[in-house]
């Protein structure tokens, strides 16, 4: 029982996120998920579940999509997926843990010290590389997307907007290559059913939420998830 009622904690706090910061899912479900699953599971879960988020949410703000960046995004990410495979599958995960966990806290660094970055076509695809490597080896496209958009100040419409239209691709495909190479069972698929009516639970509390934030506010938020993921994983990393 201990076990479901943190399951259902993690599934109903990162469906908030997502709704109302637009990334918040993967950073926030996958790390925590990682306690109670094993890392194909809990990565597999995560991008069932990030799928039905966005296919939940892309109508409401398809008005707010950047179709130009969004369309660089996907095409540097799919350079990234097959990178991202192979790490999962040859590369022991808590050494790559540690190095995301490093990354995470050094970027996260440099965004409170008001980093500054120019957004180029180039650096577009770059980002949606690294994006679509994190969504195979580790369930995660977020970080890359949100140190690039905070550090260029995009507004969080937009934010929100591209990012949800992106994770309906790269988790779709990512899901794909999972099952292709690592298979799956039936845990992944009955334990993300039972999470569904949390998720939507999550999504309403989190579509009046983001009503709430201001730019800075966002901003201020983007810090203290970035750096609270960056330290667990470096700690579940060292004890792993």
């Amino acid at each position: 029982m201990g076990a479901v009622f943190i399951f259902i904690c993690i599934i109903l706090v990162a469906s908030v996120l997502q709704t109302s910061t637009g990334f918040g899912f993967s950073i926030m479900a996958t790390p925590f998920l990682l306690m109670l699953f094993l890392p194909q599971e809990a990565i597999q879960i995560n991008i069932i579940l990030s799928l039905i988020i966005s296919l939940s949410l892309i109508l409401k703000i398809k008005q707010d999509i950047d179709i130009l960046l969004l369309k660089r995004f996907t095409l540097g990410s799919i350079v990234g997926v097959p990178f991202g495979i192979l790490i999962f599958i040859s590369i022991n995960i808590d050494a790559f843990k540690l190095g995301v966990s490093i990354i995470l806290l050094l970027l996260t660094l440099l965004l409170i010290f008001n980093f500054k970055v120019k957004p180029t076509a180039f650096r577009d695809f770059i980002i949606g590389g690294f994006s679509g490597l994190l969504t195979t080896s580790i369930g995660m496209p977020g970080p890359p997307l949100l140190l690039y958009f905070t550090g260029t100040d995009t507004e969080k419409g937009k934010l929100r907007a591209t990012t949800l239209a992106f994770y309906l691709f790269i988790y779709f495909i990512s899901l794909i290559t999972q099952i292709i190479f690592t298979g799956t069972n039936k845990m992944i698929w009955v334990s993300s059913l039972y999470a569904i009516p949390i998720v939507f639970l999550g999504l309403f509390v989190g579509q009046m939420k983001f009503k709430w934030f201001n730019q800075r506010m966002f901003r201020i938020f983007t810090y203290i998830l970035l750096s609270c993921t960056g330290f667990y994983l470096l700690f579940e990393s060292l004890i792993g």
